[in-house]
């Protein structure tokens, strides 16, 4: 079934999404989280989601910010292979959390990880990011946005 784009039918509110996605990528510089970091919730929100045109423009991203081909094709396994930091466990397992909203235990378990690592500021961007990345998804999914071969 053919759909609209939802954010070419609606330009002015895109633009909108698109300037609070700039305040949030702005905030997270100005806190101190790395590029890489930001763009390994990026990619993991989108696996989880099934975001294809996400997936496909976060990696391009990621490996702009100088992340390696073997973590990004790892990261679906991150709690099993010893490749990540524990900075980047604690924010990969906040955006699940804040992506797929498990019970209260589970969201507080994964907070508190994340609150043990990151100072106030760096957990609201971290968690601002995981929101943002998961609005971007459904936008796309919504209008069938297609990953065109490149």
């Amino acid at each position: 079934m053919s759909r609209i784009y939802i954010d070419a039918q609606m330009p002015r509110i895109m633009r909108a999404h698109n300037s609070w996605a700039a305040a949030i990528t702005a905030s997270a510089e100005e806190v101190g989280l790395d590029r890489k970091l930001v763009e390994l919730v990026n990619l993991r929100v989108s696996q989880l989601n099934g975001c294809g045109i996400c997936l496909d423009t976060h990696h391009r991203q990621a490996i702009a910010a100088g992340e390696s081909e073997q973590r990004i094709a790892v990261l679906p396994a991150w709690r099993h292979v010893g490749l990540y930091s524990e900075v980047e466990r604690a924010a990969l397992g906040l955006a699940e959390a804040i992506t797929g909203l498990p019970d209260q235990e589970t969201q507080d378990v994964a907070y508190a990880e994340a609150a043990a690592v990151f100072n106030d500021d760096q957990l609201a961007v971290i968690s601002w990011v995981a929101v943002a990345i998961n609005s971007f998804n459904r936008v796309s999914i919504t209008s069938h946005h297609p990953v065109r071969p490149r």
